[in-house]
């Protein structure tokens, strides 16, 4: 049965979005590794990832707007660059609001969650294996006290200084992932409101 690789996430406002890409843009080409971002590569914060059935995702989805439902925007804080072994990020801090978003949209897609995912599960059938086993093993390896929330920026040697910084968010999306786990469709979007 084909699955889908499917990620949560928040997206960035634009200018935060464009700083990512400007990042990423200057990242040495030779260690990219072709990971690049853009507007069809959107930088994003996931908040869970999933293999799931196709004929499941409506149902998931609705799991996912349960939760986002009167949700208001909050504040997000880059606490600097991050990496993992040549995986390049911004670093968010984990603070009580995002952790707890993080909790509820893991619950939310618990049963939905499918074994077995392969590349032809990411956009264009172009996972990569890494990509494979990373979403397949989100819930042990990279949630709860696991959890680290980053904007992933590139591959490279050299992490980029990144200063501190706040941003507010205030746009959620499910996508469909493609290689490198970056968003790659946006399936569906909400966007969180203050009470009028």
């Amino acid at each position: 049965m084909q699955l889908l690789a499917l990620d949560v996430a928040l997206l960035p406002p634009p200018d935060v979005q464009q700083r990512a890409i400007e990042i990423n843009a200057a990242l040495p080409a030779a260690a990219s590794q072709g990971l690049q971002l853009d507007e069809e590569h959107r930088p994003h914060v996931t908040l869970t990832q999933a293999f799931i059935r196709p004929e499941e995702l409506h149902a998931a989805l609705d799991r996912v707007n349960k939760v986002l439902k009167g949700q208001r925007p909050f504040t997000v804080e880059v606490t600097g660059s991050g990496h993992s072994g040549n995986t390049l990020w911004m670093a968010l801090e984990r603070t009580p609001r995002l952790l707890e978003l993080h909790d509820q949209m893991m619950e939310a897609l618990r049963g939905y969650e499918r074994p077995g995912g392969t590349r032809a599960a990411f956009v264009d059938g172009d996972g990569r294996v890494g990509d494979v086993l990373w979403v397949a093993g989100y819930r042990l390896k990279s949630a709860f006290e696991d959890f680290t929330p980053h904007i992933t920026l590139g591959h490279g040697r050299r992490v980029p200084e990144i200063e501190p910084f706040t941003f507010d968010v205030s746009t959620v999306a499910a996508c469909h992932l493609g290689r490198f786990c970056t968003c790659r469709r946006v399936l569906r979007e909400w966007e969180l409101k203050n009470p009028e």
